[in-house]
C-alpha cells in the first residue's frame, strides 16, 4: 500500500482508512471527556489529532500528485470528509470542556512542562477560533461560515488559474503565434513574462489579468466572510485572528515592518527602475515608459548582460547525484546526519521514479523517511513543495512514531544514459525543500500537533530559506559541484557571478513583494473595505510599488496566495530576514561549524511549533531582534560584494 499503509493498495482503501480513523476518533473523544484533567488529557487530544491527520495529510498529498485519477478522487473525498469532522470537533462543547477544565486548574497547569502547556493552549485556540465560546446559534453560524470559506477558497483558487480567451482578430497577426489557438479564439494562460517582444507581454498582461465579474464576486465574498468569522469569534479583523501565535503577533507589527522596509528600499528601487527604463529605451526606442509587464523581463536582461550567467554553463556541474551528495555531506558535517537510499516495497510508491531516503543520525539512529518525487510527469503540478505525510510523536508505548515527508520538485527527465542536470535555480530549490525536510526530521516533538513544520507561518520558511544561503556559498558548492563529464570543479568566479547576479534589481523585486504583502494586509484589515478591491489595488500599486496601474486589469484575481496565506503573505519576507541574521551571525564564518549546527538544531529545529517562535529566534541569535533589525538584515543582503565587483570589473 502507498507509504506502507496496507489499506491503500487501491483507491477504495481511502474509505477504509477514513472509517478506521473516524472510529478511532470517536473512542478518543469519549476518552477525553471522561479523563480527569492532567497531562493525559493533552496526550489524548494529540492522539485524536494524529488519527485524523494521518489520513488527511496523506490524502492532501495524494489528491494533487497521484498519477491515477481514481486515487486522486478518493483522496479528495477523504480530505473533504475528515475536514468536516474536524470542523464538528472544533465546536464540540463537551470535548472543549475537558480541555477547559485542565486550563482552569491552576495546580494541574503549573505541573505541566512548557511544551505540554503550549500544545494545550494551541488546541484551545483552535476551539476558540471556531466560536466554541458562543451561544448555539452563533456557533452554528461560525460552522456555516467556515464551510462557506472553504468552498470559496477552492473556487477562487481554480479561478486564479483559468485562462482567458480573446477573439484572435483583436491581436496583431505577427504576435498571434505566441498564444494557443482555439478556433477563432486565442487562449492566454499566463503572463509570458520572459518573452522578448514587448507587445506580447503587454497583450498577455492586459488579457490574462482582465477583470472577471464572477472571480471578483468570489474574492469579495471570501474577504467579507473571513472578516465576519473573525468578528464573530471576537477579533477586530481577520488579520488579528490570523496573526495569533506568529512571530509578528499582530497586524500593527506587520504594518510597521512593511512600511520601514519600503522606506529603506525606495531609493534603491528607483535606481533599479531607472536601469530597466534605460535598457528598455535601448531595445525599444519608440516606447520607453516602464510598465508592470516590463519588470520581470528587463531585470532578467540586465542580469544576463552584466554577469553572463547562462544556466547552460552551470547545469553540467549540478547533476542531481552531485547535489544530493552535497546535501548529504553538509548535513553530516553540520548535524551528524546521513541520507541512505532504501528499497521500496510493491505498491509503496506512486511512480517508479520516486526514491525513498532514510534519514539516520550517527548516534540516535533512524529519524524518519523522505520520499523524493523529483521528476516531471503529466498531470503533476508544477510546483516545488514539501508535504508532511505523517507527523512524528511519542507513542503511548514509549516508541517514537517516525515522521514521513514527501519532497516534490519538477525536474526535467534526463536523456537515456545522461544524468539529470539542474539549473542553479533548481539546485537552490532542492536545498530549500530539503531545509523543510530537515525541520520535519529534527522537530522531534512529543506531540504530533506541533511536530516539524507545524509551526507559525512566518517561522516555517526560516529553515528552508537558510538552506538557500548554504546553496549560494562557494565553500559549500565547492564540495559537490563537479562537471559530470570531466570531474572539473565549478570555478569560484562562476559562483561569485551567480550570487552577484541575484542582486541585480533585487530591491525592485523585494519592493514588489512588499506591495503584495501590503495589499494582503489591507484586504484582511478593517471591513467594510473603503473601496473596491480593484481600487485598493490601484492605489496601493501606485503608492507602494511605483509602476502604473493598468486600467481594466485586476491582478488580485490571480493572487492565489490569498487562499493559503491570507493576512500572512509578509511571512516570506520576515522568514528571510531571520534566515539572513542566522546565516550572518552563525554560519557565514564557517558553514560547516558543528557546534553551530547543534545549536541550530537545539534552539530552532527541535521544537517544531512547540515553543513560541520569537523565543526560538532569541535562543539562536542570543538577542531579541527588533523590526529595524529585520529590515536591516534584508536591505544589507542587497549590497554588492566588493571583491566580486572588483574582480569582474
Amino acid at each position: 500500500g502507498l507509504f506502507g499503509v496496507p489499506e491503500l493498495s487501491c483507491p477504495e482503501g481511502f474509505q477504509e482508512a477514513q472509517d478506521k480513523a473516524l472510529q478511532e476518533s470517536e473512542q478518543l473523544v469519549q476518552k477525553a471527556c471522561s479523563t480527569p484533567p492532567g497531562p493525559e488529557t493533552v496526550m489524548i487530544f494529540d492522539q485524536l489529532s494524529d488519527s485524523l491527520c494521518r489520513v488527511a495529510d496523506l490524502a492532501d498529498f495524494v489528491k494533487v500528485a497521484h498519477p491515477d485519477f481514481a486515487f486522486r478522487e478518493a483522496a479528495e473525498e477523504a480530505c473533504r470528509n475528515i475536514g468536516t469532522v474536524v470542523e464538528k470537533l472544533n465546536t464540540d462543547v463537551e470535548l472543549c470542556q475537558s480541555l477547559r477544565r485542565l486550563l482552569a486548574d491552576e495546580t494541574v497547569l503549573s505541573s505541566l512542562d512548557p511544551e505540554t502547556r503550549r500544545v494545550a493552549e494551541l488546541f484551545m485556540f483552535d476551539f476558540e477560533i471556531s466560536g466554541i465560546h458562543l451561544d448555539e446559534e452563533k456557533r452554528k453560524k461560525a460552522v456555516e461560515l467556515n464551510v462557506r470559506i472553504l468552498d470559496l477558497c477552492n473556487e477562487f483558487l481554480i479561478g486564479t488559474h483559468i485562462p482567458n480567451k480573446i477573439d484572435k482578430h483583436v491581436l496583431p497577426e505577427h504576435i498571434r503565434y505566441n498564444f494557443t489557438a482555439e478556433g477563432n479564439y486565442l487562449r492566454i494562460a499566463g503572463l509570458h513574462a520572459d518573452c522578448p517582444d514587448d507587445l506580447v507581454r503587454e497583450a498577455a498582461y492586459k488579457i490574462f489579468l482582465h477583470s472577471n465579474t464572477q472571480q471578483l464576486a468570489r474574492l469579495e465574498e471570501l474577504l467579507a466572510s473571513r472578516n465576519s468569522l473573525a468578528q464573530l469569534v471576537g477579533y477586530d479583523t481577520f488579520a488579528h485572528r490570523a496573526l495569533q501565535g506568529t512571530m509578528a503577533k499582530n497586524p500593527e507589527t506587520v504594518r510597521q515592518f512593511l512600511e520601514k522596509l519600503s522606506e529603506q528600499l525606495s531609493k534603491r528601487t528607483q535606481k533599479d527602475f531607472e536601469m530597466m527604463t534605460k535598457m528598455k529605451m535601448k531595445l525599444n526606442p519608440h516606447n520607453s515608459m516602464l510598465m508592470p509587464w516590463d519588470h520581470p523581463y528587463y531585470s532578467g536582461v540586465l542580469r544576463a548582460e552584466r554577469y553572463n550567467i547562462d544556466p547552460g554553463l552551470y547545469c553540467p556541474f549540478f547533476s542531481l547525484g552531485a547535489c544530493m551528495e552535497g546535501l548529504n555531506s553538509l548535513f553530516s558535517q553540520l548535524l551528524g546526519i546521513s541520507l541512505y537510499a532504501e528499497q521500496t516495497k510493491r505498491g509503496e510508491i506512486w511512480s517508479e521514479d520516486v526514491r525513498k531516503l532514510a534519514v539516520v543520525h550517527e548516534t540516535e539512529g533512524l529519524l524518519g523517511y523522505i520520499y523524493c518525487d523529483f521528476f516531471q510527469r503529466p498531470d503533476k503540478p508544477h510546483q516545488d513543495c514539501h508535504f508532511t505525510v505523517r507527523g512524528g510523536r511519542l507513542k503511548e508505548n514509549g516508541e517514537y512514531q517516525l515522521p514521513v515527508v514527501v519532497l516534490m520538485l519538477s525536474l526535467p527527465n534526463s536523456a537515456r544514459g545522461a544524468p539529470t542536470l539542474l539549473s542553479p535555480g533548481m539546485m537552490e530549490n532542492l536545498f530549500h525543500e530539503m531545509g523543510h525536510a530537515m525541520h520535519s526530521m529534527l522537530g522531534r516533538t512529543r506531540y504530533q500537533h506541533v511536530t516539524g513544520t507545524r509551526c507559525a507561518t512566518d517561522f516555517a520558511e526560516v529553515p528552508s530559506i537558510l538552506m538557500e544561503y548554504f546553496a549560494n556559498d562557494y565553500r559549500v558548492v565547492n564540495q559537490f559541484a563537479r562537471h559530470y563529464k570531466t570531474g572539473q570543479p565549478l570555478p569560484k568566479n562562476m559562483v561569485s557571478r551567480l550570487c552577484e547576479s541575484k542582486k541585480v534589481c533585487a530591491a525592485a523585486d523585494m519592493q514588489l513583494q512588499v506591495f503584495y504583502a501590503v495589499l494582503d494586509q489591507i484586504y484582511h484589515g478593517k471591513h467594510p473595505l473603503k473601496k473596491s478591491t480593484t481600487e485598493i489595488l490601484k492605489e496601493t500599486q501606485e503608492k507602494v510599488y511605483g509602476l502604473p496601474y493598468v486600467p481594466n486589469t485586476a491582478w488580485q484575481l490571480r493572487f492565489s496566495h490569498l487562499v493559503g496565506y491570507g493576512a500572512k503573505y509578509y511571512s516570506y519576507l520576515m522568514s528571510r530576514a531571520v534566515a539572513s541574521m542566522v546565516w550572518k551571525q552563525c554560519f557565514a564564518q564557517n558553514p560547516f561549524d558543528r557546534a553551530m549546527g547543534e545549536r541550530y538544531r537545539r534552539e530552532m529545529l527541535a521544537h517544531g511549533g512547540g515553543k513560541e517562535p520569537m523565543l526560538m529566534v532569541q535562543g539562536m541569535l542570543q538577542k531579541s531582534p527588533s523590526v529595524e533589525d529585520f529590515v536591516d538584515a534584508l536591505v544589507s543582503d542587497l549590497d554588492h560584494d566588493f571583491e566580486t565587483f572588483i574582480m569582474d570589473s
